[in-house]
């Protein structure tokens, strides 16, 4: 962690589906340059979470701050890398193409010299600049999702977003991708969301799940974990900590 300035604030905040209460009166924040890891079962609502931060969703009650501005004037300061990327493989497009595409609106048209300096920059991040001229279609599935972290990279964010980025991975591309994520960690702020800590205990600053329902109440809120819980990335059952029920339990924290 770099420094203390806030990155992102959720105040009280509420967000419902019209037959469905996901949130209630969550707050919380992070830090600049932190490592975060959400977790939570299938269904708590963790996708609902991203989308109001990435200001695709608008909360029913409370504020949200990215950097000090609300999500719709800041998503330019994110850069996002989501679980399921739709690729058609006739299309022919290189590695560093697919990476300027992360780009568009953040630099001005013509500035072709730019661009290609910022795409390079990314890949060398994530190892794979000698990749750049390589048609997309050509690399392994675990060189794809690198390529989507230099993607959300090359703007320079001054967040990135990775929704299960290690899902159907082998273990060395696995391995490639979390290296990555530790050279970056510090330089922007991460947050994670996963269903196996194990993959980014030694990484991660601190750790949030989405939690039971609120007493008296029907949405599910957030709630900070300490890593001192874990042991090789499992949680611990403890008496004074209330987990969201065995399925929170073992979907989350056992993977």
């Amino acid at each position: 962690m770099t420094d203390q300035t806030i990155a992102l604030q959720f105040t009280s905040v509420s967000f419902s589906y019209p037959a469905l209460q996901v949130l209630e009166d969550v707050s919380f924040h992070f830090h600049s340059g932190e490592f975060i890891a959400l977790v939570g079962p299938n269904g708590s609502g963790k996708t609902t979470l991203l989308k109001l931060i990435l200001g695709l969703e608008q909360p029913q009650a409370g504020t949200i701050r990215l950097l000090g501005q609300s999500p719709k004037k800041s998503s330019n300061l994110i850069g996002y890398v989501p679980q399921h990327a739709s690729y058609d493989p006739t299309f022919p497009i290189t590695v560093q193409e697919v990476v300027r595409m992360g780009l568009v609106g953040s630099v001005k048209r013509g500035q072709r010299k730019q661009e290609l300096e910022q795409a390079l920059w990314a890949l060398e991040q994530v190892e794979l600049a000698h990749l750049a001229s390589r048609p997309y279609s050509e690399l392994s599935g675990g060189q794809r999702r690198r390529v989507l972290v230099a993607r959300a990279l090359c703007a320079k964010p001054g967040m990135l977003i990775l929704d299960e980025p290690a899902a159907n991975m082998d273990k060395e591309s696995e391995r490639r991708l979390y290296a990555t994520l530790a050279h970056l960690k510090g330089a922007t702020t991460i947050l994670i969301v996963t269903h196996d800590m194990r993959q980014v205990s030694d990484l991660t600053d601190r750790v949030f799940c989405i939690d039971a329902h609120k007493e008296g109440g029907v949405g599910r809120t957030v709630v900070q974990h300490a890593l001192e819980d874990y042991e090789d990335g499992i949680k611990r059952v403890r008496h004074d900590v209330k987990l969201s029920g065995d399925q929170c339990q073992k979907e989350a924290f056992n993977g």
